[in-house]
């Protein structure tokens, strides 16, 4: 059993930790991935990168990744999670959300928090076409709140394939984390996203001119101006703060049914810890709620050498596993 959460003496400071997790030189070791698309609307389909087990593919169960704002099926933790899962016997299936991992051609769309049926395309795929009998789902981040959304919604009539949900610092209060990436001590966090996210717009405008304007939003300065003029309009919410509140898996984590994980880090620097408390994530007999003092964002650096130096990557493959 996966001791608890202590962290690495030297990454205590919450910043540290978030950098170093996202930085820190590894090696996967991974069979190819089979690439595999998987239509989730009329228009719009998303890679995921599978990495099946040998024999007969019912006889395995199933994690399914989803990534947080700005990463990709390459994602570190990604790829750490889906070492861990496949060396216990799981196929993995490593997704990239709509336009992430170079894949804008693949929608016309751009992607955003709330867009929790993509994931129950896939696992009503998995269920009808591959027969898997225990699909498992984890998300990081935004990830976290889709993986959470989903399940949410499907409340009750959660098909007996799903056995289990893991979130790590999921962002299920949108609203909150815009709020803390405007602190100045964020600005880093802030300045990364916001590149990424207007940089990958204009890959959007350039492939669909008549749908993406070039300009006339003015300065956008934050994540929060970025979601009040493009993300909103473009997905018909009224502003940033509908957007946020309709997308926000807050709102549906006491419909959750199934087995459901929830790990996240009380010093956090964006996805604040106040929000789990006031939405009583503990009152859920459905969900497991585990926040050590420390792990900084989707960090949880351990000084333990070995596949339990990323404690989170561990206990979401632990939590899967049991619920098997």
């Amino acid at each position: 059993m996966l001791p608890p959460f202590h962290a690495h003496p030297l990454l205590r400071n919450a910043h540290l930790m978030t950098i170093a997790a996202a930085f820190w030189r590894r090696r996967f070791l991974l069979p190819p991935a089979e690439d595999r698309l998987f239509r989730v609307a009329e228009e719009t389909q998303i890679l995921g990168r599978c990495h099946w087990q040998p024999g007969e593919r019912r006889a395995a169960p199933a994690l399914v990744l989803v990534h947080g704002l700005e990463g990709s099926s390459e994602s570190f933790y990604m790829l750490g999670i889906a070492e861990k899962a496949f060396q216990r016997g799981f196929h993995v299936l490593r997704l990239n959300q709509r336009n992430c991992g170079g894949t804008e051609r693949l929608t016309p769309t751009l992607y955003n928090s709330g867009l929790s049926g993509d994931y129950r395309a896939v696992l009503e795929e998995l269920i009808a076409r591959d027969a898997l009998p225990a699909i498992c789902f984890a998300g990081y981040s935004m990830g976290g709140n889709l993986v959470l959304k989903m399940a949410g919604e499907l409340g009750d009539g959660a098909p007996a394939a799903l056995r289990g949900v893991c979130a790590v610092c999921p962002a299920l209060d949108l609203a909150a984390c815009a709020d803390a990436l405007e602190k100045r001590e964020n600005y880093f966090y802030q300045r990364h996203f916001l590149r990424g996210l207007l940089a990958r717009y204009a890959r959007k405008a350039a492939l669909f001119p008549a749908r993406y304007p070039r300009d006339g939003f003015g300065a956008i300065r934050t994540v929060r101006e970025f979601d009040d003029k493009i993300t909103a309009p473009q997905f018909r919410y009224r502003d940033a703060q509908d957007y946020y509140t309709h997308s926000s898996a807050r709102r549906v984590l006491a419909q959750i049914r199934v087995p459901t994980l929830i790990l996240t880090a009380q010093d956090d620097p964006f996805v604040p810890y106040a929000p789990f408390l006031e939405a009583g994530v503990g009152g859920n007999p459905a969900i497991t709620f585990e926040a050590p003092e420390h792990g900084g964002h989707c960090g949880f650096i351990t000084n333990r050498p070995g596949p339990g130096r990323f404690w989170a990557e561990a206990r979401v493959v632990e939590f899967c596993a049991s619920e098997l």
